[in-house]
């Protein structure tokens, strides 16, 4: 298997990353794990220091660009932490379907483990412009848009677009970034 062209490049610049669920099984349409993620980013940026800049989070993937020290370290924990949360949450939820079909699609290779909530990397991207900044963010906030579940990238609640506008998001986002 060759490794990702995907790099994550200098620490101080914000990375655009994307994190999908296996054979995008739609896993964050239960709010419960949802919150794991939500819950795991308040954490990297109280405990860790990542600025979380902007996100989105779908049925089946997440987008998000963050910026802080050891960056590449904190999102394989980030996947890591998540993924165990998740499954464990299935278990004690009796999600049946969802667990069968994590451990049907996990990789060969994960030999260590029964189920695989992610696909392997989040395809990270250095931000190096303001104008690149605004691109991802836009991109970020007017994907419900595009998937045609929102007019409006404001009325999608699993995501930094409300931020943006001046009202308050479910998770504290720095806007001021510039």
């Amino acid at each position: 298997m060759t490794r990702s062209r995907y790099r994550f490049g200098d620490e101080h610049y914000p990375h655009f990353m994307t994190s999908t669920i296996v054979a995008w099984l739609p896993v964050f349409s239960y709010p419960e794990f949802a919150n794991v993620v939500l819950d795991s980013w308040r954490f990297l940026h109280a405990q860790r220091d990542i600025d979380i800049l902007a996100w989105v989070l779908m049925e089946n993937h997440l987008h998000w660009i963050a910026v802080g020290p050891k960056l590449s370290r904190r999102v394989g924990e980030f996947k890591s932490f998540t993924a165990t949360s998740i499954v464990k949450l299935m278990e004690q939820k009796g999600t049946r379907t969802l667990l069968q079909e994590l451990e049907y699609y996990k990789l060969k290779h994960k030999t260590d483990q029964q189920h695989q909530l992610w696909h392997e990397g989040s395809h990270p991207g250095m931000i190096e412009t303001e104008a690149m900044m605004w691109q991802k963010i836009e991109y970020i906030h007017n994907n419900p848009v595009r998937r045609g579940y929102v007019d409006d990238p404001i009325h999608w609640r699993y995501s930094s677009a409300r931020c943006y506008a001046g009202q308050i998001g479910l998770l504290e986002t720095v806007v001021d970034w510039r």
